[in-house]
């Protein structure tokens, strides 16, 4: 399975002016956790890291570190994570035909969680890793008034990893870039072209590192997993 990570952003929740994933959660940069955790699932053979290229000698300098045994490409990375990822698209070996799309600020995704996905999209053309929802949503209008309660019931909370069919990721992101399609994940894409996603159960220690508390709930989970 082919993997790539989008790694392109700046930490400014963060309070950082520098890549968040060069961050460090206890002895390893953010970006080093996510890696290792690719490189432990047994379904993944492949890994690109969409980022900046003023970003790839410390990319470069974590991975000699890492010693990976499994293959990893630098892409450069776009002005948003759909350009970054339609970059990426286009750097796949032409082998590939599904990729798991993984955030690199989600350091805490395990092993598991990428075989999982990596299995589930060879019998389905897109998926989402989720979780379900457990607070009660409410929509609001511009002045603060409520307009609707959901059904919690049907509400999951998007994760990453996300899987697709390479071919058809390829064209849905295509046609978003015809229409000026602005989206923040790329299952969003197939949902406007009327694409099935399906979801996969996540897990809820798979929390994307944004803000100096995350850092610290993430330094914790590690710690109670042994690092």
């Amino acid at each position: 399975m082919y993997l790539l990570i989008p790694a392109a952003g700046i930490g400014k929740r963060m309070g950082s002016n520098r890549n968040k994933l060069l961050l460090k959660v206890r002895s390893q940069p953010i970006i080093a956790w996510t890696l290792l955790a690719a490189e432990a699932a047994n379904t993944i053979s492949w890994i690109g890291i969409i980022s900046q290229p003023m970003d790839w000698p410390d990319f470069n300098t974590i991975l000699a570190d890492l010693k990976l045994t499994k293959p990893v490409e630098l892409i450069q990375g776009g002005s948003t994570r759909q350009e970054s990822v339609y970059n990426g698209l286009q750097s796949l070996p032409v082998a590939a035909e599904q990729v798991l799309i993984h955030d690199g600020a989600r350091c805490l995704a395990t092993p598991d969680l990428f075989n999982a996905c990596a299995e589930a999209i060879r019998h389905c053309p897109g998926l989402i890793a989720g979780v379900p929802v457990k607070d009660t949503i409410k929509v609001v209008d511009e002045q603060g008034i409520i307009q609707q309660t959901p059904d919690r019931r049907q509400l999951w909370a998007a994760q990453t990893p996300q899987g697709f069919d390479v071919k058809l990721l390829k064209q849905c992101h295509a046609e978003g870039v015809r229409q000026g399609w602005e989206v923040t994940d790329d299952a969003a894409l197939f949902e406007r072209c009327g694409i099935e996603v399906r979801i996969v159960e996540g897990e809820e220690t798979n929390l994307k590192v944004t803000t100096p508390q995350d850092l610290a709930i993430a330094e914790f989970i590690l710690t109670t997993r042994g690092f």
